[in-house]
């Protein structure tokens, strides 16, 4: 009986993934054309309710979690973004070490800020940190 409970809890979790993650933004339309231009995002229509003065994209990529980016004129900006409790990055796999690379040339060649040059973590991973352009952290990784 325990082996079969435990073949129930794997399918179910076998269900389960992100489906998306969503970000506040001050400037809808210069994020949406970030992600598109730099990590070949494909933008879905954009969605208004004029009622609660509010906008999104849904953002997807080749495969896995979506992006939504969000906008509100009420939303403020977190004051300290480095260091705080709570959502601090997300990573998007490229491919391989010479993409990492390539990638992390261009978006700094573009004027953006590069917070930790390509390099093997401890853990294992190939990555780099940009910030795009509202300092979120992103992860470019294999």
């Amino acid at each position: 009986m325990a082996r079969q409970c435990e073949f129930a809890i794997e399918a179910k979790r076998s269900e389960m993934k992100i489906e998306h993650i969503a970000i506040w933004v001050s400037d809808i339309e210069k994020m949406r054309r970030f992600y598109e231009e730099y990590f070949n995002a494909k933008s879905g229509e954009k969605y208004v309710n004029q009622k609660k003065k509010f906008t999104s994209y849904f953002l997807s990529f080749t495969e896995g979690s979506r992006l939504e980016l969000m906008h509100k004129p009420a939303i403020s900006a977190i004051v300290n973004k480095d260091e705080h409790l709570g959502f601090i990055h997300f990573a998007i796999s490229v491919g391989s070490k010479e993409k990492v690379d390539s990638l992390t040339d261009k978006i700094r060649q573009d004027g953006f800020k590069i917070t930790g040059e390509s390099r093997t973590t401890g853990d294992g991973y190939y990555e780099s940190v940009v910030l795009d352009p509202e300092g979120n952290r992103i992860e470019i990784t294999i």
